[in-house]
């Protein structure tokens, strides 16, 4: 259904569902509901099991507003706006298996109480810092009789699949994700758990039967499956049996350690005492010098200075590219009750781009980051160096995170750093001629207004703090 141009934007990701659909007006979130989905809203805003997991904060904060919100639409809901949006690929393995579990309870609470969830996919689910909470809720419905979980395939291929990968074979799951918006197929899955894989923990039934039943069922229509279910004695009793079953074994899931350089970094980097002092007291004076709605911190490690800029932030993105790092980061933070922290896993020098349906179903990382602040600390180097990117496009990246007035705060590393040599051993002689603090200063001072810089004690690195479009 159309909406008149009266500021209202339609979210490009919710159009899957017919029966309701999401919109932005300025900063809130509204969901238009048709006449299926508003008889569903009935039933379930009366639900005991609904208003608890509300209460709980499991669920986003949802209230009904005046229907002529959204023109054509049956009834309109106002939802609570998650602070960050992020997508199942920038997870880590912690993250996607605690997404799964909060879907699995919500689903099994929902079967007790005679409602069902008509999807099973990650993108279900956002984050409030370390906190998962469930954002669809226009897919709750009342359960027919003899109804199979509509969501299990979704719920297979973008959350069970994923863990199956990263728990058994050690791979990690991101760029499977990040290349399908509908997940990982069985068929992919049957090929990777042959021979004695076949045998491991949840691979018989939810790859190898999964996908002889759904070849089997291809042709049939949902109500000659759901005949047939009822005929062979499929009740709710069994489907809730099936999602404890599901939980059980994603609860027993854990991510293969591999080891990883970037785990142990802050110990084996080249930081002093002192250097790491004075660094910690420029980024909280930065953060702390106006009020941060969102902050960015860009290869933030062992989340070092996000906690720092927390202190000061409604939210603080942490992105790292290693996801052992980030899962490390994500189980302590998670530990600590942390709710303005969220890390992602993202390669800055391949960050995620649009996705999905005409390239915008799923946006952009640059078009979802527009932060208050950026700590860009010992990232450059990486990018100029490490990454081949010329100095000016990594300047105008890193820009181009901020809205226009906000701050940056850049470390650049100079080429006689022991860091920045050890990148430069594997690279040619000569290669990298402009990689210097003067010219690094000039293409700065052309795109920012520099407020203040400071020498580290090492005297190899430089701080700056920089207004965008001063």
């Amino acid at each position: 259904m159309a909406v008149p141009d009266t500021g209202i934007r339609v979210e490009p990701g919710s159009f899957r569902d017919p029966a309701n659909r999401v919109f932005h007006a300025g900063d809130e979130v509204l969901r238009g509901l048709g006449p299926d989905g508003a008889r569903d809203w009935r039933a379930l805003s009366g639900s005991a099991f609904f208003a608890e997991l509300l209460a709980e904060g499991k669920i986003c904060g949802t209230e009904p507003v005046d229907a002529t919100r959204l023109p054509g639409w049956t009834a309109v809901l106002r939802h609570e706006r998650i602070p960050f949006v992020s997508h199942p690929y920038e997870w880590s393995f912690a993250m996607l298996r605690d997404a799964a579990l909060l879907h699995l309870e919500i689903l099994r609470r929902a079967l007790s109480a005679g409602f069902t969830t008509k999807d099973g996919s990650a993108y279900n689910l956002q984050w409030r810092g370390a906190s998962p909470v469930f954002i669809d809720v226009g897919s709750f419905a009342p359960l027919a009789e003899a109804e199979p979980w509509a969501g299990y395939r979704q719920f297979c291929q973008t959350l069970l699949y994923p863990l199956l990968l990263q728990a058994h074979l050690g791979l990690d799951f991101q760029p499977w994700l990040r290349a399908r918006v509908d997940g990982i197929e069985p068929d992919q899955m049957r090929r990777l758990f042959r021979g004695a894989r076949r045998l491991l923990p949840g691979v018989p039934t939810h790859v190898h039967l999964h996908g002889a039943m759904q070849g089997r069922n291809a042709r049939a229509s949902t109500t000659d499956v759901r005949a047939q279910l009822k005929a062979a004695g499929y009740s709710r009793d069994l489907a809730l049996a099936t999602v404890r079953g599901i939980d059980r074994l994603i609860r027993r899931l854990d991510r293969r350690d591999e080891g990883s350089h970037w785990v142990d970094y802050q110990r084996t980097c080249s930081y002093t005492v002192r250097d790491r002092e004075e660094k910690e007291g420029f980024v909280e004076a930065a953060v702390a010098a106006a009020p941060a709605g969102l902050v960015l911190d860009l290869g933030t490690n062992d989340g070092r200075y996000a906690r720092i800029a927390a202190r000061h932030a409604a939210q603080v993105v942490a992105v790292e590219q290693d996801p052992a790092v980030v899962d490390t980061l994500y189980r302590a933070l998670r530990a600590e009750g942390e709710h303005r922290i969220l890390p992602l896993v993202m390669d800055l020098a391949d960050p995620s781009p649009g996705g999905g349906w005409r390239g915008v179903e799923r946006a952009s990382f640059g078009d979802r980051a527009r932060a208050d602040v950026v700590l860009a600390l010992a990232v450059a180097h990486h990018l100029a160096i490490g990454g081949n990117v010329p100095l000016p496009e990594v300047l105008d990246q890193l820009v181009a995170y901020a809205r226009p007035g906000g701050r940056l705060v850049v470390e650049f590393v100079h080429p006689e750093d022991p860091m920045a040599r050890r990148l430069l051993a594997n690279k040619p002689d000569g290669i990298f001629p402009d990689y210097r603090r003067d010219e690094f200063e000039r293409l700065l001072a052309a795109r920012c207004r520099v407020e203040r810089q400071r020498e580290l004690p090492c005297g190899t690195r430089t701080l700056y703090q920089a207004v965008v479009g001063g």
